[in-house]
Formats: C-alpha cells, sequence, structure tokens
C-alpha cells in the first residue's frame, strides 16, 4: 500500500503556538518545526505502508523533518512542470499522485484535499484510494490514523 504524506497542516499544525516539549522554541529557519509531534514517526511506521513525502518541502523533508519523525529516507515526489491545469477545483497534486500510483492501491494524507479530489480519483484511478484530509489547525491525530489503519484493513 503506498502512503503520500504532506507536510504543512498534516504533520506539522497551523493552529496553537506552543512548541512540542520535546523541541523547545521555534528556530528561525523553521519556525512551526517546533509543534512537529515526533510520535508520528513510529504511529505511520506501523501503517506498514510504502510512505512517500508528498510535499512541496521536497527532499528538505528527508534531510529535515525525517530523521525529527524517527522515519528513514522516502522518496519525494517530483512534481512535473505541468502546463496543464487541474480541473476545475481539483488540488494540483491529484493528478501527478494518481499518475505516480500507477492503478496501485493509496492513501494520500493532506490538509489541502476534497470532495472534488476524491471525485476525480473515483473516476481516474482503479484501485482502492483514500483521500483523507487532516485538519490544518491539529495536523494529523490519533483518530486519523486510526481511520487509515481501518482502511488498509478493510481492503
Amino acid at each position: 500500500m503506498l502512503l503520500f504524506l504532506d507536510v504543512d497542516g498534516t504533520l506539522i499544525p497551523f493552529g496553537g503556538t506552543a512548541p512540542h516539549p520535546e523541541y523547545g522554541p521555534p528556530s528561525p529557519a523553521h519556525p512551526l518545526l517546533s509543534r512537529l509531534d515526533p510520535a508520528l514517526g513510529p504511529r505511520l511506521l506501523a501503517l506498514g505502508c510504502a510512505m512517500t513525502w508528498a510535499t512541496t518541502w521536497l527532499d528538505d523533508a528527508n534531510t529535515v523533518l525525517a530523521p525529527r519523525l524517527g522515519l528513514p529516507p522516502l522518496p519525494v515526489v517530483a512534481w512535473p512542470d505541468d502546463d496543464d491545469p487541474p480541473a476545475a477545483g481539483v488540488h494540483w497534486k491529484t493528478r501527478p499522485l494518481v499518475t505516480l500510483a500507477a492503478g496501485r492501491p493509496f492513501v494520500w494524507l493532506d490538509d489541502e484535499i476534497t470532495d472534488a479530489d476524491r471525485a476525480w480519483v473515483a473516476v481516474h484511478h482503479p484501485a482502492r484510494a483514500l483521500l483523507h484530509r487532516v485538519h490544518p489547525a491539529h495536523a494529523l491525530r490519533a483518530a486519523d490514523l486510526a481511520a487509515v489503519a481501518r482502511w488498509i484493513a478493510a481492503g
């Protein structure tokens, strides 16, 4: 099972101001990074998926985030320079992720997923796909991970 993983709003919450106790105050280079919950790494690994960074952080996700989460280096989506705009209301990541999935089942965790993305994937992707929207103010929570685990188990 593939798992496409966004960062901002998905792993790093936009809400609140308190840093995670393990990392202390924010750094000037990455002011929101101190909000990252290091326990998410083991919880994501426990899903048993082949994870790929699906973020504009690109390989910085491997150098900056993966060590804090206890994740190994992960593949990174190389976003295409595509002049063909997505369908109305469909996120710009949707088509490239479906292309990368190449007919395989996948989970996509992102804070910007909408029903338009789900509808587009249902028409253009032959396998199961879970497009799970994470609330950006809270980022990934236990309930999100439980929903993903249930979906995977139902496969």
